[in-house]
């Protein structure tokens, strides 16, 4: 597989980081302790580079229509500085992929997929462009991510806003986005993120995003900002019941099978790819009365589970799961596992096989964990 680096690859090398490939990416693991990154987060902040992620615009006349078109929601019913999440599906409802779509003007749109699925996602938007008046622009090369996430991290951002438009950094809302002036520089800045907490990701031009790694680095630290990397990154979207392509989600996964019922808009009048497919998943209850459904596992026991591990009723295989690691935060194990339907209620009692030896699981309501307001 190639290997792509980001523009701050010689920041972490700097810092000490343990590198690992993501989606074709070096990107850094860690930096000492993916248990203090984790603890960072959850009590003041972290610095995570995402420069991994797509960047793609869309513009033109029918850029709403052609979105509508292209992805599972109705995209043309956002307001103008807002932000959703979203599907991108095939034909028969499989997900090519889960992202986020910016609105920054009625004909204006950035779509954020996730790094190893980039490529794949600007060929099926480009696909799907045929017959639109529509430009897809694929800017992932030359663009870089930097997110700042936990309870201190609109502090840490304020640091590097002028005074006067500090309002524009406070008042903005969860699934919103704002261009300001970051470090001397007009930026692109949305309160979104995948860990659970408060936070803020800032797009940048790769060659500015050293600079502005080092200034948030410089400054949080008074707050208690670390660098953070992938491992507590997974830990911190695990608690916080958030999904992962090629864990939770794939080509083989539908909407409601895994809980994103609610992100399919099939009442939108225009046609959608996967939209026949899926409203006959949903008629049929596949996801919901049927086949298997995404759930939380909370051990009632000390080990952890861990994915494609086997999950049981009564020593009968019912299920398997995703993602699962001990909860830093909670002090227990947690697990995603898709398991049969008529096993996913709240409150069941399940195994899970740990290398031949069950340990019981309950069945728990997600997220498990959810910040304080």
């Amino acid at each position: 597989m190639t290997e792509n680096y980001t523009a701050l690859y010689e920041q972490h090398k700097k810092l000490g980081a343990s590198f690992t490939d993501f989606g074709g990416w070096q990107m850094p693991l860690k930096y000492s302790s993916e248990l203090a990154e984790h603890h960072a987060v959850r009590r003041s902040a972290g610095l995570f580079d995402l420069s991994h992620m797509g960047e793609v615009w869309v513009t033109g006349p029918e850029a709403a229509a052609f979105l509508d078109y292209a992805l599972v929601g109705k995209i043309s019913a956002m307001s103008v500085g807002k932000a959703k999440y979203s599907l991108i599906c095939q034909e028969d409802g499989g997900i090519i992929d889960d992202l986020i779509t910016y609105r920054r003007g009625d004909a204006t749109f950035l779509v954020v997929p996730n790094a190893g699925n980039a490529k794949v996602v600007v060929a099926a938007l480009a696909e799907r462009a045929a017959g639109f008046d529509v430009t897809v622009k694929d800017v992932s090369a030359e663009t870089s991510l930097i997110a700042v996430q936990g309870p201190k991290a609109e502090a840490i951002l304020l640091a590097l806003v002028p005074a006067e438009q500090h309002p524009l950094v406070k008042e903005l809302k969860y699934y919103a986005a704002v261009e300001a002036e970051i470090n001397g520089q007009d930026l692109l800045v949305a309160r979104t993120g995948y860990t659970g907490e408060d936070g803020f990701e800032v797009y940048i031009p790769n060659e500015d995003a050293a600079g502005l790694w080092d200034a948030l680095l410089e400054l949080g630290a008074g707050h208690g900002l670390i660098p953070a990397g992938l491992a507590s990154r997974d830990s911190l979207r695990l608690e916080a019941g958030m999904p992962l392509y090629g864990n939770e989600l794939s080509r083989y996964v539908n909407a409601y099978a895994a809980g994103l019922g609610p992100v399919v808009s099939l009442a939108k009048e225009s046609d959608f790819v996967g939209k026949e497919a899926l409203t006959a998943i949903k008629a049929a209850g596949v996801g919901m009365s049927i086949g298997q459904k995404l759930v939380g596992l909370k051990g009632l026991g000390r080990r952890a589970a861990r994915a494609h591990y086997s999950v049981l009723k009564n020593g009968t295989l019912i299920g398997e799961v995703t993602s699962g690691q001990p909860s830093p935060t909670l002090g227990y194990p947690v697990a995603l596992a898709y398991v049969d339907v008529e096993h996913a209620e709240p409150g069941t009692v399940l195994d899970v096989d740990l290398r031949g030896k069950p340990e019981a699981f309950e069945v728990v309501a997600l997220p498990f964990y959810k910040r304080a307001k």
